[in-house]
Parts: structure tokens; sequence; C-alpha cells
């Protein structure tokens, strides 16, 4: 790729998945390459030992004049930095422009769907290169044993990624429907896992956000899809008029009829389907895909086995809508433990408000829950979301427990006392973690410090 090396970039919330992503994979290419965020995270921190420009905290007096910036949903107009970029009128773009420009260079692969998004890209990802096809990918969480070869011979933890451009013919992209950026994709194969309505501050009804994905898949020559994400009407016929009527995937097809994974769940099982089918469609064997899975190690924060707790297994998911938080737990269930006990910390006050009850009905497939109060985001409790609270999730839970405890816990401070029997959990607790059973905290927050914390502990 020619004129990257003129380039320069400056990525403002550089520390997001997505965004670190496209950060690594542009300084890879040549281009120089800088960025800011409120805080660090393990992202920033790779990103800082492969050369690129990190500061924490925004700061307008550094930014380079001379510099594109580029800006994801999640950055407020009054961001100094972006403030003084539009003053200046130098070039401000959407994440989701780069992507596309980024992906117009190879042939793409792009999955999309409310739930599974994530792990199918990683699927795909892990399968081509371990099939010798070397792809570039983005994917929306870290990949272990995905990062640059350098990092071979580093701890596990350093050797994972989210990103890297491969010399191969193919790109693998995650596209998120969450701010419309995916339709600024053309994707060769476009798969769509699922779709469901979750991001309620940017679709107002499932209608349109299954026209948007039937716009998402319309350049596509080749569309995938599974349960859950039928495409009717208008959509229907928006969705590949070059390769036909879109194709399924199911829980038993395609790839080989017995799939031999060391992720658990049945929602596992059907992201490791769509990727078959994905790969299916771009012309690989799918029974030599479906036997490349075999040691995919799945994705941090998605069933993460963070290690023990006084012998219990302590598992970290990312589960932020019901669907998914069913999921989860019922993967759980698969391994048999003596007591599932879920610490969940609802996120979005928008979707808090929407789907309390659904929550409250997943959260019931433990058998102890606890519910921390709402991660805020880039939301504030006022207006018509004035007065919600998690405490809405646990009542929901209480609801539908059949009479099995749960606490509400209102932050992670009074998690960790609960869970470990501490004083000052302001109640007697869990009754004591032990050997058999299975802790898993669930949420798209920063609940994931919670179970950091208990395998320290």
């Amino acid at each position: 790729m020619s004129g990257w090396g003129e380039r320069r970039l400056h990525l403002i919330g550089i520390g997001g998945a997505g965004m670190s992503g496209l950060a690594a994979v542009c300084a890879e290419l040549g281009a120089t390459v800088s960025g800011s965020d409120r805080a660090g995270s393990s992202y920033t921190e790779r990103l800082a030992e492969r050369g690129v420009e990190v500061w924490i905290g925004h700061d307008a007096e550094r930014l380079d004049p001379a510099a594109e910036v580029i800006v994801s949903t999640a950055i407020e107009e009054q961001n100094p930095e972006l403030r003084l970029a539009r003053e200046r009128r130098q070039s401000v773009r959407h994440r989701g422009e780069l992507l596309a420009e980024l992906c117009t260079e190879k042939r793409l692969i792009a999955i999309a769907g409310t739930h599974g998004k994530t792990t199918t890209t990683a699927m795909v990802a892990w399968a081509l290169r371990q099939l010798g096809a070397d792809p570039a990918y983005f994917i929306g969480g870290e990949l272990p044993a995905a990062g640059p070869a350098a990092a071979a011979e580093e701890p596990a933890a350093a050797a994972a990624g989210n990103a890297g451009w491969g010399g191969g013919e193919w790109v693998v992209a995650e596209a998120d429907e969450s701010d419309a950026s995916f339709l600024s994709l053309l994707p060769e194969v476009a798969v769509i896992t699922n779709i469901e309505l979750d991001h309620h501050s940017r679709w107002s009804t499932l209608g349109e956000l299954r026209a948007a994905f039937g716009k998402f898949a319309q350049p596509a020559t080749a569309v995938i899809v599974g349960p859950g994400a039928e495409l009717s009407g208008a959509a229907a016929q928006q969705a590949g008029p070059h390769g036909g009527a879109p194709r399924e995937f199911g829980p038993d097809s395609p790839g080989p009829a017995q799939l031999n994974l060391a992720v658990p769940g049945a929602h596992n099982r059907l992201n490791a389907r769509a990727a078959l089918a994905a790969l299916e469609a771009a012309g690989f064997d799918p029974d030599a895909a479906g036997a490349a899975l075999a040691d995919f190690p799945g994705v941090r924060r998605r069933l993460e086995l963070k290690g023990t707790c006084r012998g219990a297994r302590v598992y970290d998911d990312y589960a932020h809508h019901p669907t998914e938080v069913r999921a989860a737990l019922s993967a759980l269930r698969e391994l048999e433990p003596s007591r599932l006990i879920a610490i969940f910390q609802p996120h979005l006050y928008s979707r808090t408000r929407a789907m309390a009850a659904e929550f409250g009905a997943a959260l019931a497939l433990a058998d102890e829950i606890g519910v921390l109060d709402v991660y805020a985001a880039r939301e504030e409790p006022v207006g018509e979301l004035a007065g919600v609270s998690g405490l809405d999730v646990a009542n929901a839970a209480a609801d539908r427990a059949g009479g099995r405890p749960v606490w509400w816990l209102v932050d992670a401070d009074r998690a960790e006392r609960a869970l470990l029997d501490r004083p000052g959990a302001g109640r007697k607790g869990f009754g004591g973690l032990g050997p058999g059973q299975i802790v898993v905290t669930l949420g798209a927050g920063d609940i994931t410090k919670l179970s950091d914390r208990l395998v320290a502990e």
C-alpha cells in the first residue's frame, strides 16, 4: 500500500478496542500515529511498545496541526482536541471511514450481528492463519497469541492482539452496528449472526435495525445469516443482490458434523458455524477450517477463565444484553458447577431502563446473583433516564429467582467483600467460596477488575 508513510493520524480515544486496532495497523503500514485517551489500558500499553505516541488525558496543545483526526462516536464535540481540530479545519473522520478505507485494499469478510460478532471474527481470523492464508484482521477484542511475530517470545498476555495487516488477500473485520458505522463497509462476504435491538439510543425500532443490516449486506456476493437474523420485506430484497438468497448456518452445519471446540456453550458452537460458513463462501474447505478451530483459545472477556479464588473458578464475560447473559450462564452450566454465582453490572441507563425485566430473567439461571449499579459510560441519569439504577435489575432478578438469593451490591468493593465474607459487606455474604463453584463477572463496564481482584486474592 502506497502513501501511508507520508500520513499522520491522531486518534482521540485510542485506547478502545476498535480504535487501537486501527492505530496499530496504520502504524504497521508506515503512518505516523499518535493518540490520546482518558485512561490507560492494555491496548494503549501495547501501542506504546510499538512506537505509537500515546498520551493519557486530552491535551489540545499537543495536537499536530498536520494530522488527520480520527474519532469514535463516544467522543463528544466538547473534547478539547476535537474542538481545536474543528477550529483549524483539520481533516476529522469517523473511525468507520478509516476502517472502510483499509478494508478496500483486500477482499473483505465482514462479521456483523447483535451478538457473537467479536468471537466469530476472531474465529475466522484464527482459522485463516492456521490455514496459511495470513489475513489482515480487525477484532473488537483481544485474541491470545494473535499479536505480531515479534511478540512470540513474550509472555502470553503480551502476545494478544486485536488487529494486524497480514500479507494475504483477505481482511476480516468486525462490523459495528451500534453507531451505523458498518454501513461504510463494502464486504465480499457479509455475515449477520443475529439481530436484536440493543443500542436504543441509535435505533428506535427493530424494523429500522433490520433494514440497516439489509443495507450492510447489499454489496456482498455472499450473505450468511444465522438464527435470529431473518431479513424480511424490503431488507431481504436489499441483501446480497449479486449472490441471490442469503445462505443460512445452524448448530450442525456447515463444516464437520462433530465440532471439537475448546470454548464452551451453544452460542460458541453457533459462532463457529458462522465462521465456517463465511470461510466456505470465501472458497476455503469448511472441514479443514473446522479442524483449525479445535484449539481456538477464545477472546478475552468472552467467558474468559481468569483463575481461581479459594478453589472456585473465576470467569469474566462482556455480556451486556439479556441474550448474552443467558448464553454465558447456560455455557457455564455445561461445566456442572456445584454453585454458579453471577455478579452483573448493567451497562448504560438506556439499556437498563428498556431491559431490566429481561436481565432479571436471564440472571435467574444462576444459583446466586449479585447486581451492581449501572456503568454509565457516555450517559447521564437525567431526563427520561432519571431514577434508573441497577436496583431495577436486582428487583427483576428477585422476582424470577424462585427464592434463590439476589443481592443488591451497588459497587465492586462491596461485591468483593460479600464474596469473600469480609466485614463491611453489610450482610453475611455469599457463604464462602470453594472448590467446585464458579463465579462469573458479567458486564461491559469495569466489572472485569473485580475478577482480577478475586484471582489476586
